[in-house]
């Protein structure tokens, strides 16, 4: 009433503009002609407004509409109507529009935003956030867990359940994982999408170590593996808020269902494998997506083929392949040591850190956000793959460390630790895969000593262990400091006229 009296004070008193009276006091000028016209119609004055007070004016501005023939007016259906709001483009304008062309004795437009908002405060707080179409999905773990019986041993092992709940229809996803790693998160990702048929704008985690590497209200900082996902399927991850319970209500709410009305169903179930659980959730799972909800009358699944199905974007032509990503630094040989292998990167990237994108088939390496390498993966640990292209030309032999220079350090180091450099030098396809065993032979010396570096070389070539952890574990165990056995005397001749020969038996 305040703001009604001051609009009709500019007007009246300061006789300002419609356009001014606006900016001034905050409000559209449809707003300022909507209250300027209903003063004219009551045949109110400025000073008679002055002695009225806020309820009065009230009733004369806004007076109770007189039902035209005695006639109730028909409600609109509000579950419809907020089944409808859930569509893109839909607003209340465009429903109350269609109302008023059906009902023309219905109410008008102020009235009917009132009565849809008393409708929705008397639904749960979780339905009071408006979703639209194809958005959002929600994801989240359960409290409770799915246990899985070996049945070797009888041990019992919990398993974690994935829910995904789509925002419009809350059309819901469960299945059990052995953990909350990032690999099963991810998979759990892809195979929601597959289950809804298409994929949202928007998903809504919780701030899970495996999705969010550091939470932050305002810039959290996501796995890589779990935004190279996004990028992939084309949608955007947008994190709850820390202890912000209400950004992911509608998975809350999932959650509780899928507890209450599946996994409590099988609390006395017993199953032996991960795939048995799976079936009976997702048979129960079945039947509460079928159910018909308390208050809109219509079940998740019939919600989920109106609404999201339509609206979400279809799935990509490949399934997203899961791929870890680290960070590694280029040695001097030019290698980078991935899971135990090493592979090959361009020499110029000596001493530079790498990205490494590990996938199950294929390692990828990566400098300022662009490939530089790409190799099939090899599990053969302690093992070189190597790129001739990435190799240093013939003629920059001056580089820092080279064959000649590790070979004239192990001269000057003894002759027992030239032979086992030659001999490791030699082993490898190309010289320069030997540079880290060398290089870790150098640094036993530092440790050691020379004197007890060139003892152990040399007991190692004696047993004939000519690598670097041969020579590490002599140094570890002292046995450098030990007599080297004398080699096995020959084997006796003895000539005698019973000895028939192998000649005998041919």
């Amino acid at each position: 009433m305040r703001k009604i009296k001051e609009i009709l004070r500019l007007k009246w008193s300061c006789r300002l503009s419609h356009r001014q009276i606006a900016r001034s006091c905050g409000v559209g000028r449809g707003t300022v002609c909507d209250y300027l016209s209903r003063a004219r119609r009551a045949g109110l004055t400025w000073d008679q407004v002055v002695e009225l007070d806020d309820g009065k004016l009230e009733g004369l501005l806004f007076p109770p509409a007189a039902p035209r023939d005695g006639r109730v007016k028909t409600l609109p259906e509000w579950s419809a109507v907020s089944t409808e709001l859930r569509r893109k483009g839909v607003t209340l304008v465009l429903l109350w529009e269609e109302y008023r062309a059906e009902h023309q004795e219905g109410y008008e437009y102020s009235r009917f935003c009132d009565l849809y908002r008393e409708w929705l405060g008397r639904l749960s707080l979780t339905m009071r956030q408006e979703h639209r179409a194809g958005e959002k999905m929600f994801v989240d773990y359960a409290g409770m867990t799915v246990g899985i019986v070996d049945p070797e041993t009888g041990e019992v092992r919990p398993a974690q359940v994935f829910v995904a709940v789509l925002g419009a229809s809350s059309y819901a996803y469960a299945e059990a994982t052995w953990s909350q790693s990032l690999p099963d998160w991810i998979g759990s990702h892809v195979r929601a999408f597959e289950f809804f048929g298409g994929v949202t704008e928007i998903v809504v985690p919780d701030n899970l170590k495996s999705g969010v590497t550091k939470a932050c209200r305002y810039e959290p900082d996501l796995n890589p593996t779990y935004q190279e996902m996004a990028r992939h399927y084309g949608m955007a991850v947008i994190p709850a808020r820390p202890r912000k319970p209400r950004d992911k209500a509608k998975v809350e709410a999932g959650v509780l269902l899928v507890e209450r009305w599946v996994l409590a169903c099988l609390r006395n179930r017993v199953f032996f494998s991960l795939a048995e659980a799976n079936t009976e959730i997702w048979r129960l799972l079945d039947r509460l997506n079928s159910r018909p909800m308390r208050v809109l009358k219509k079940s998740r699944r019939e919600l989920y083929e109106a609404l999201d199905r339509p609206a979400l974007k279809p799935l990509p032509d490949q399934r997203f392949e899961f791929a870890e990503w680290s960070k590694a630094r280029v040695n001097i040989d030019y290698h980078v040591e991935v899971d135990g292998h090493y592979y090959s990167v361009s020499y110029r990237l000596v001493r530079k850190e790498v990205e490494v994108r590990l996938s199950a088939r294929t390692v990828e390496l990566l400098f300022a956000s662009k490939r530089v390498a790409a190799h099939v993966r090899s599990f053969r640990r302690g093992h070189h793959t190597t790129v001739p292209e990435h190799m240093p030309p013939a003629h920059q032999a001056d580089a820092e460390w080279t064959p000649e220079r590790l070979v004239r350090w192990a001269r000057e180091a003894g002759p027992s630790v030239a032979t086992m450099v030659a001999e490791i030098m030699g082993s490898r396809p190309h010289p320069q895969q030997g540079f880290r065993p060398c290089l870790g032979l150098l640094r036993l010396g530092k440790h050691y000593g020379g004197a007890r570096l060139e003892a152990a070389c040399a007991r190692a070539l004696h047993i004939r262990s000519t690598s670097y952890k041969s020579v590490k574990s002599i140094l570890e165990k002292k046995l450098d400091q030990q007599e080297l056995p004398s080699p096995p005397r020959a084997k006796q001749v003895v000539e005698h006229s019973n000895i028939r020969g192998a000649e005998y038996y041919q």
